[in-house]
C-alpha cells in the first residue's frame, strides 16, 4: 500500500475543488461547508494542523482550492456575460427590460399627475378678452325690422330662451352631439383631430363645444401650444363652475358666422333677416354648417362651394335625426335654404345714421342710458319710428324735391337741404324722420338742428297767446279771427316802447284793412307783429315753449315785435311737438322717440311722461279753424293732396334761406323744411333760383312732400274731421276799429282787456294743471264739459271755410248749427261746453 493519501468517499454536502463548467450554478459550485460556527468541517487528520498550529501538508492544498474557486467563480460570471451580451445583439439591444418599462412608466405618471395639478393651480378662468364682450346697439322699428346696428362687432347677445331649439340641435349636431354627456375636455379626440390636421384631412381641432367657447371667449385664435394647454385647463374649470345650458349659450353668442357676423342672432340676420328665435331646421343646419369654415361656407360669395356646402347641411341633419332631435319625415321634406344675397343694410348710410345718432341722444338726454353704457353696446332699442311711414317720407322728399334738382346745371341746387318730422298728437310718438340725402354724406341731421329761422309758420303761436290771454288790440277789441286789423306793409306797430319797428309783408303788399283770418291765410307781417305787441312777446314766447318748443330755442328771447315773424331757430322735431299740441286740442304730450329698450333680455325702465294742459282747448281749437283757411284757401292749398281735413302754416326765413311748411290732420303732425347750406362752407344760402324756380316758399316744395307723405302715412286710416271748441265770437266778424292805425289799450297795458269789455268774453284766465284741466281763478275746472262760453265747429267732408259748419251754444241745454264732434258725442272731452252769455252765467252743465 502507498503511502500517499487515499481519496475517499465523498459524503453528502461535499463539493468538488475542480474548477466547474462555466454554466454550472454558482450556488452548485460552492466547494466548501461550514457548520454552525462557520469553520471548515474536517475529522481527517491529514486536514488537521500539527500541533503548533501550522497547517499540515493537507490544510495548505485546501487554501489553494478555496483561492482558485473564487477565482473560477469569477471567471464564470464574466463568461456568463460575454454569452447574454452575444444574444442581445441586434436589435435586441433596442428593446428595453421590464424593469426598464416599468421604470419609465412610474416616471411617466409622476410627471404627468404633477403637471396637471400644477397646470390647474396656475391656469385661472381670466376675464373674457375685449372683442368677445363687445357688441353692437341694435336699433329697430316700431314693428321689430332692424334699422341699423352700431358698433365695431356685430353681435347681439341672446339668452338660450331666444335661439329656436332647432338652432340650438344643428349646432350641437355639427359641431359637438355628446356636449351635454361628455366632459369639458376629450383628449382622444384631440389626439384624432392632429392626427387628421397632420395627415391631410383638413383643419379639425378636436375641441369640445365648452373648449371652444373657451377660445371664443376668454383666449385668443391664435394657434399655439400655450394657448392649446391654458384652453384645456380653463375649460375643465368653466366646466365646474357654469351649467351646460350657460356654456352652450356663451359659444352661440361668440362663435363667427360670416358676413361680419358674430353670434346667432347676428347671423339670423345676416343671412336670413330673421331673430334667432324663428330659425327653422333647414336654415338653422346652414348656419351651424358655417361655423367650420364661415367664409368658404357662403353660398352666395362663392356658389362653386355649393355641392360641398350641401353635404356638410345634410350632415348636420341627419346628425339631428341621429340624437332624436329631428323627425325623418320632415327631414325629408327639407331642401336647401338659399340664404339672401343681400339683407337689409345695417351700417349707416342713408337715414340709418341719422336716427342712431339721434336716438343715442334722446336717450342720453332723458337719462334712460348714459353714454358710456351705451358705447360698451348691447342694447336693443326699439324706436316709434313707423317703417312705413318712413320709407314713405323718403319717397316725397325725392318725388317733390331732390328729383327736381339739377346740382350739375344749377349751382344752387347744391345748397338743398330738406328736413323733416311727423308725430302722432295723441301719444307723442314720433312716427318718422327725415334728416337729409344720405348720412354718410351730409352728416348734420336735419330734422333736429336749430341754426334756420322757422319764419312766417311761427305766426300760429302769436295768435293761440292771443287767444289764451284774453288779449285785445291797442284800442280794445277782442283778438278773435274776425278782429281786424291795418295790413299795410311797413306799417309801424304800436304801443311798442322799444325802437321803432315796421316790418315789410312779402312782396310789399299793402292789405289794408283785413281780418286775422285773412291775415294769417296770406302770411301778413304787418298784422302779426302788431298782434304779438298787443299780447305781449313774453306772453308769445311762453306759449310757444308750453306748446313745444324747447326754452334754449335761439333767438327766441328779447326777440320784441319780430317774434312774430319767426326769427327764432327752432328746429323741425321741436315745431312738429308743438304743432302736435295744437292738433291734440291744446294737450301737450312730450315726443318720444322710444319704445322699449332691453340689455342681454333685461329691460331698462323707460321714464313716465305725462301729458298737460299746454294751452285751453278754445285757444288750441281756434287756432286749428284758423289755420284750416290756409289749407283750404291760403298759401297751402298744395297741401290739399292729402285728401285729407287738415289745418298749417307756410313760413318762409329771412332771404329765402329757408322754407317751412307745418301742418296736421287729426292724426298725425308732420312739419317739412328745405334749407340752403353750402357744402363746403356749411353757410347759409338762398334758395332762389332752386329747382329752376324764381324762389322756394312754404307753399312750394315743402307742402308738396307733406301732402303726399300724409297722403301715403295714413292710407287706409279713416278719414277724421276736426272737431273744435272755438272762443266765444270766434266765427263772427267784428267791425274794423275806427281808426286802424290803432291806439293804446283804455287800460294802457297792451294785453289788459278794456274796462267796459263784457266780462262774459273772459275765459281760461287760470293757469294749466297736471292732468290736463286749465283751473280758473276760483280754483273750478274750466276744461272739458265745465269750459264756459265757446263755440264748436266740425266739418265732417273737411270741405273749405273756417267755421265749417258752426254751432254756438245758447243757454244751457242745445245747441244749433254744426257744432257737433265727428265722432257723434262719444267722446266727453269732444263735447262742446255751456254755450253763449246764459250758459257763462247760471254755470249750467252740459249733459
Amino acid at each position: 500500500m502507498s503511502d500517499e493519501p487515499q481519496p475517499k468517499k465523498p459524503r453528502p454536502g461535499w463539493a468538488s475543488h475542480e474548477p466547474q463548467a462555466a454554466d454550472t450554478p454558482d450556488d452548485a459550485r460552492d466547494d466548501t461547508r461550514t457548520d454552525a460556527a462557520g469553520l471548515p468541517r474536517s475529522s481527517e487528520s491529514d486536514g488537521e494542523a500539527d500541533g503548533h498550529g501550522e497547517p499540515g501538508p493537507a490544510s495548505a492544498k485546501t487554501g489553494a482550492s478555496a483561492t482558485a474557486g473564487a477565482s473560477a467563480k469569477k471567471a464564470a460570471r464574466e463568461e456568463r456575460r460575454a454569452a447574454l451580451k452575444a444574444r442581445r445583439t441586434g436589435w435586441r439591444r433596442l428593446v428595453p427590460t421590464w424593469r426598464m418599462v416599468l421604470g419609465a412608466f412610474l416616471v411617466t405618471a409622476l410627471l404627468v399627475v404633477g403637471g396637471f395639478l400644477l397646470g390647474y393651480t396656475l391656469v385661472q378662468i381670466p376675464a373674457a378678452n375685449a372683442a368677445a364682450t363687445q357688441q353692437a346697439n341694435v336699433y329697430l322699428y316700431a314693428d321689430g325690422t332692424v334699422i341699423a346696428r352700431d358698433g365695431e362687432v356685430n353681435r347681439e347677445n341672446v339668452t338660450l330662451s331666444q335661439i329656436s331649439e332647432d338652432a340650438q340641435h344643428a349646432v350641437l349636431a355639427a359641431e359637438d352631439r355628446d356636449f351635454y354627456t361628455e366632459s369639458a375636455v376629450d383628449p382622444l379626440a384631440m389626439v384624432r383631430g392632429a392626427w387628421n390636421t397632420l395627415t391631410g384631412k383638413g383643419k379639425q381641432s378636436g375641441s369640445t363645444i365648452t373648449q371652444q367657447y373657451v377660445k371664443n371667449y376668454y383666449l385668443r385664435q391664435e394657434q399655439t401650444v400655450t394657448r392649446k394647454v391654458k384652453e384645456f385647463f380653463i375649460a375643465i374649470k368653466l366646466d365646474r363652475n357654469q351649467s351646460k345650458d350657460e356654456i352652450l349659450e356663451g359659444y352661440l353668442n361668440t362663435s363667427f358666422f360670416g358676413r361680419g357676423a358674430y353670434g346667432i342672432q347676428a347671423a339670423a340676420h345676416a343671412y336670413y333677416d330673421m331673430d334667432a328665435s324663428e330659425l327653422d331646421a333647414g336654415r338653422a343646419a346652414y348656419l351651424a354648417a358655417l361655423v367650420n369654415a364661415p367664409s368658404q361656407y357662403d353660398v352666395v360669395a362663392h356658389p362653386g362651394n355649393r355641392a360641398f356646402v350641401e353635404k356638410r347641411w345634410n350632415y348636420v341633419l341627419d346628425g339631428m335625426v341621429d340624437e332624436g332631435w329631428l323627425d325623418p319625415a320632415e327631414r325629408a321634406r327639407l331642401t336647401f335654404p338659399v340664404p339672401k344675397r343681400t339683407t337689409l343694410s345695417t351700417t349707416m348710410s342713408g337715414q340709418r345714421g341719422y336716427i342712431v345718432n339721434i336716438v343715442k341722444q334722446h336717450l342720453v338726454d332723458n337719462k334712460i342710458v348714459d353714454e358710456a353704457s351705451l358705447d360698451a353696446g348691447g342694447y336693443r332699442i326699439t324706436t316709434t319710428l313707423q317703417k312705413s311711414k318712413q320709407d314713405a317720407f323718403v319717397e316725397s322728399v325725392d318725388d317733390n324735391l331732390m328729383d327736381r334738382l339739377d346740382p350739375k346745371n344749377r349751382k344752387v341746387d347744391t345748397y338743398v337741404r330738406a328736413g323733416g318730422a311727423s308725430i302722432e298728437p295723441k301719444t307723442g310718438k314720433v312716427v318718422a324722420m327725415y334728416n337729409g340725402i344720405d348720412y354718410v354724406k351730409q352728416y348734420t341731421p336735419n330734422a333736429t338742428r336749430r341754426d334756420f329761422q322757422v319764419g312766417s309758420s311761427f305766426k300760429p303761436f302769436v295768435f293761440t297767446a292771443a287767444v289764451e290771454n284774453g288779449s285785445r288790440t291797442q284800442d280794445g277789441r277782442r283778438i278773435t279771427p274776425g278782429t281786424h286789423y291795418d295790413g299795410t306793409s311797413e306799417r309801424p306797430v304800436q304801443g311798442w316802447p322799444g325802437p321803432r319797428y315796421a316790418p315789410e309783408n312779402e312782396d310789399h303788399e299793402d292789405y289794408g284793412d283785413i281780418t286775422v283770418s285773412e291775415a294769417t291765410d296770406k302770411s301778413v307781417n304787418a298784422v302779426y307783429a302788431q298782434m304779438a305787441v298787443d299780447v305781449g312777446p313774453d306772453k308769445v314766447r311762453k306759449t310757444a315753449v308750453d306748446l313745444g318748443l324747447s326754452p334754449d330755442t335761439p333767438d327766441l328771447d328779447g326777440a320784441g315785435p319780430s317774434i312774430a315773424l319767426g326769427v327764432a331757430n327752432a328746429s323741425v322735431l321741436d315745431m312738429t311737438q308743438a304743432y302736435a299740441t295744437l292738433a291734440n286740442h291744446g294737450k301737450h304730450t312730450p315726443y318720444t322717440l322710444v319704445e322699449k329698450v332691453t340689455q342681454n333680455g333685461r329691460d331698462i325702465a323707460l321714464p313716465e311722461r305725462h301729458t298737460r294742459r299746454a294751452v285751453s282747448r278754445e285757444a288750441a281749437d281756434t287756432t286749428t279753424s284758423v289755420l284750416k283757411g290756409v289749407v283750404e284757401k291760403g298759401t297751402a292749398t298744395a297741401a290739399q293732396t292729402s285728401g285729407r281735413p287738415a289745418a298749417g302754416k307756410t313760413g318762409t326765413a329771412e332771404e329765402d334761406t329757408a322754407a317751412w311748411f307745418a301742418g296736421y290732420t287729426p292724426d298725425l303732425a308732420t312739419v317739412v323744411a328745405v334749407m340752403g347750406q353750402d357744402p363746403v362752407t356749411a353757410g347759409h344760402k338762398s334758395l332762389y333760383g332752386a329747382m329752376g324756380l324764381p324762389r322756394v316758399n312754404g307753399g312750394g316744395a315743402p307742402a308738396e312732400i307733406w301732402g303726399q307723405y300724409t297722403r301715403d302715412a295714413l292710407e287706409g286710416e279713416p278719414v277724421s274731421s276736426f272737431s273744435l271748441r272755438l272762443q266765444p265770437g270766434a266765427d263772427e266778424s267784428q267791425p274794423p276799429a275806427p281808426d286802424s292805425s290803432g291806439g293804446p289799450s283804455s287800460s294802457g297795458d297792451v294785453s289788459a282787456p278794456a274796462t267796459d269789455a263784457p266780462d262774459d268774453e273772459d275765459t281760461d284766465s287760470g293757469t294749466p294743471d297736471d292732468d290736463g284741466g286749465s283751473t280758473g281763478d276760483d280754483g273750478s275746472e274750466s276744461e272739458g264739459e265745465n269750459s264756459t262760453g265757446g263755440t264748436t265747429t266740425g266739418s265732417p267732408t273737411g270741405d273749405t271755410g273756417d267755421s265749417g259748419g258752426t254751432g254756438t251754444g245758447t243757454g244751457g241745454g242745445d245747441t244749433t248749427g254744426g257744432g257737433t264732434t265727428d265722432d257723434g258725442g262719444s267722446n266727453r272731452d269732444e263735447l262742446p261746453g255751456p254755450g253763449g252769455l246764459s250758459g257763462a252765467l247760471d254755470g249750467r252743465r252740459w249733459d
